[in-house]
C-alpha cells in the first residue's frame, strides 16, 4: 500500500509537498502546460493559472462541462487558483508584474514572439525578478520555417513520426494515437525540466530561461527503438520499427490478451505453457535477434494457439511460467482491477460545483513530502479577489 495515498480537500491538516513555497504562475492553456503545472501543483507549490476573461482557458468547453468544469480540466488543473486578468489592459499587466516579484517559475505557451510583444516576455520579468525561472514551451521551437504555425497534437504526431511508427505493418497507412501523447510527454519533460532550473537557482541562485518545444520531446521520446535504424550513422535504413514489430494484441476464447518472451527462459516458459515445445528447435527463434528478426513468423504461430483457451486459462499458465502477460480489459473493468485497487491509485472527491469526481493521485510517492489534492479544479476566476488582495490590490 502507498505509505502517502493523497490528502483531498476536506482535509485541512495536508504535511507540505516537496515543492511547498514555491509560487508558479502558469499562463498556459490546452494540455502541455497545464498539465505541467498540475505535476507542480500536485507536489505542493502554489499554482495560480492566469486566465483571460470570457472563457479562459479551452479545455473548460473541450467536453461535456459541469459549471465550466470538464472531466480533463478537472484533471490537469486541480491544486491551482484561477485569476482573471486582461494582460492587454494597462492596469491588469500592471497587477501581472507585481504579481512576478512574488513567483519563482512563470510558464507560458503562447506562440514564439507573442510574450515578448505583450512586455511580459523573460528580458522583461527578469528586470523585476532576476532569478525568475521563465518555461517557453512551444510547438516547434522559436526557429524554423514551423515555428510560427498553430499546432495541436496531431500535427506533431504527423512531424515526429509517431504516426509512421504507428501505422500498419510495413510501410503502411500511418495512425495516429487515440491520446495526446505528444502534449502529455511535454507536460512531463517540462515539469522535470522545472524542478531541475529550482534545483539549479538553490545551488547558484540564478533563474533561467527554459525553452521546450512539443517536436523536440515527442522526437526524443520515440527515438530510442523507433528511430533505431537511423542510430548507427553510416548504415541508415529508412524503416520504421513496425516494419519488424505488430501488436502483441492475441484472441483468446473470451476475449483479448497480451503476452511477451523477450529472454530466453521466457521463450521457454512461453513454449511450455502453450504445449508446443517443438518451437525450441525452430533455427529462427533460438536466439533474441532471430526472434525479433522473425517477430511475424513467431506471433502469428502464438496468436493461433491463444484462440483455443479462456484468458483466464492462458494467464494462470502464463504466470506458472513467469512470461509477461496481462488481459485487454474495457475501461470499467480496469479501474475495477484488483492491482488497480491495491495500488490505492484512484480516489473520489467532491467538487464543489462539477459533483462527485474520480481521478488518480499523483504517481509518484514520496515517503516524508506527500503530494496533495489541496484544491479541486478552480472555476474561472475563481481566485481573483483573493491573489490580488495578497499583493496588495483591492477590486
Amino acid at each position: 500500500m502507498p505509505s502517502n495515498p493523497p490528502v483531498t480537500f476536506e482535509n485541512s491538516d495536508a504535511e507540505p509537498g516537496p515543492l511547498a513555497g514555491f509560487r508558479v504562475l502558469d499562463l498556459t492553456t490546452m494540455i502541455s502546460g497545464p498539465m505541467a503545472t498540475c505535476v507542480l501543483g500536485d507536489q505542493g507549490a502554489d499554482v495560480i493559472k492566469i486566465e483571460a476573461p470570457g472563457i479562459g482557458d479551452l479545455v473548460r468547453r473541450l467536453g461535456v462541462p459541469r459549471e465550466g468544469i470538464t472531466a480533463t480540466f478537472a484533471t490537469t488543473n486541480r491544486n491551482k487558483r484561477s485569476l482573471v486578468l486582461d494582460l492587454k489592459e494597462e492596469a491588469d499587466l500592471a497587477a501581472f508584474r507585481k504579481l512576478v516579484t512574488t513567483a519563482d517559475v512563470v510558464v507560458q505557451n503562447f506562440r514564439p514572439g507573442v510574450v515578448e510583444r505583450m512586455g511580459i516576455g523573460c528580458d522583461a520579468l527578469r528586470e523585476i525578478k532576476p532569478d525568475l525561472i521563465f518555461v517557453s514551451i512551444s510547438g516547434f521551437g522559436e526557429n524554423g520555417p514551423f515555428s510560427e504555425k498553430r499546432v495541436y497534437d496531431p500535427v506533431i504526431q504527423a512531424l515526429s513520426g509517431l504516426a509512421t511508427i504507428q501505422g500498419d505493418r510495413g510501410m503502411g497507412r500511418p495512425k495516429m494515437m487515440r491520446l495526446v501523447i505528444p502534449d502529455k510527454i511535454t507536460a512531463m519533460t517540462a515539469a522535470q525540466a522545472i524542478t531541475a532550473a529550482l534545483l539549479a537557482r538553490v545551488r547558484t541562485g540564478k533563474g533561467q530561461h527554459v525553452r521546450l518545444s512539443m517536436l523536440d520531446a515527442m522526437i526524443s521520446l520515440a527515438w530510442p527503438e523507433g528511430y533505431a535504424g537511423h542510430t548507427f550513422v553510416g548504415s541508415e535504413k529508412d524503416v520504421p520499427r513496425n516494419a519488424l514489430a505488430q501488436d502483441l494484441v492475441f484472441e483468446t476464447k473470451d476475449g483479448f490478451m497480451t503476452a511477451g518472451a523477450v529472454s530466453d527462459a521466457e521463450w521457454h516458459g512461453l513454449t511450455r505453457a502453450l504445449d508446443h515445445p517443438e518451437w525450441l528447435d525452430d533455427d529462427r527463434f533460438k536466439t533474441a535477434g532471430g526472434r525479433v528478426s522473425y517477430a511475424k513468423e513467431r506471433l502469428d504461430q502464438t496468436a493461433e494457439v491463444l484462440k483455443s483457451r479462456t484468458t483466464e486459462d492462458w494467464m494462470e499458465r502464463l504466470d506458472a511460467e513467469q512470461v509477461p502477460c496481462a488481459p485487454i480489459l474495457p475501461l470499467s473493468e480496469v479501474i475495477r482491477h484488483p492491482q488497480i485497487i491495491a495500488s490505492d491509485l484512484l480516489f473520489e472527491t467532491e467538487h464543489p460545483v462539477a459533483g462527485k469526481i474520480r481521478q488518480t493521485r499523483a504517481a509518484a510517492i514520496f515517503e516524508d513530502t506527500p503530494t496533495t489534492l489541496a484544491r479541486p479544479a478552480p472555476t474561472h476566476g475563481q481566485h481573483t479577489k483573493e491573489i490580488l488582495a495578497e499583493i496588495g490590490i483591492t477590486r
